[in-house]
């Protein structure tokens, strides 16, 4: 049984999220104590986490630092602040999704069980893929050039992934926003610009400068 994380501090939100995401079969835990979100996060050990941003003491942009240090598990920020700003800063601070409040709850219930498909099920799949030197395994999000061995977002992961099944071919951003969210629903632009820029500087960092290249008005490239 996968467990859920809330992190809102509107109780009637929370009370709803926890009650329809138990519905589908799924465990449910809202936070109580908002100066001791990683404690409970620890203790509950989730699967995925919704918070958001607006919270008492520290901003859910907080707290989403706080889990990257110590984990990958899915996050999804849920709030009205849902500006062009507020999403790029959650998508840079390692977020896997941003829904704007008011949402439908089939809806999240929807990109809930997408995430936790994508971040769970590798249907057994373990062959590493390889192009100039750089692996990349099906079975972590853990990137291998020579000694060197860097950790990816499931977003990043998920970008090379795609553009390395298709080296040689352009891919276009609307195939990588399918292949992220499973539909280009609900998908800002923003969210693909930051993640592609992220991960060209993690390989810039291995010397893999223009491993990932743009054709104008087309998509990207590993060539």
């Amino acid at each position: 049984m996968y467990r859920i994380f809330i992190v809102e501090d509107d109780d009637a939100i929370a009370q709803a999220v926890c009650a329809h995401i138990a519905s589908w079969g799924m465990q449910p835990c809202a936070a109580r104590d908002f100066t001791q979100v990683m404690r409970e996060f620890s203790a509950f050990d989730p699967h995925l986490v919704l918070l958001d941003i607006s919270l008492p003491f520290y901003s859910g942009f907080h707290w989403c630092q706080q889990i990257r240090r110590v984990s990958k598990v899915p996050i999804v920020f849920i709030s009205s602040a849902s500006d062009n700003m507020n999403i790029v800063m959650a998508m840079t601070m390692g977020a896997d999704d941003f829904i704007a409040k008011p949402f439908d709850l089939t809806v999240l219930s929807a990109k809930i069980q997408a995430l936790l498909r994508r971040a769970y099920d590798f249907s057994g799949q373990t062959q590493v893929i390889e192009h100039g030197g750089v692996m990349l395994s099906r079975a972590d999000t853990f990137l291998t050039y020579g000694e060197e061995k860097v950790s990816l977002t499931r977003n990043e992961y998920r970008i090379l992934l795609t553009l390395m099944e298709r080296a040689g071919q352009i891919v276009s951003r609307e195939a990588l926003m399918e292949r992220l969210w499973e539909t280009d629903s609900f998908v800002d632009e923003n969210t693909l610009t930051v993640n592609v820029t992220r991960l060209r500087k993690k390989l810039d960092a291995l010397g893999l400068s223009g491993f990932i290249a743009t054709r104008k008005g087309q998509g990207y490239i590993i060539e």
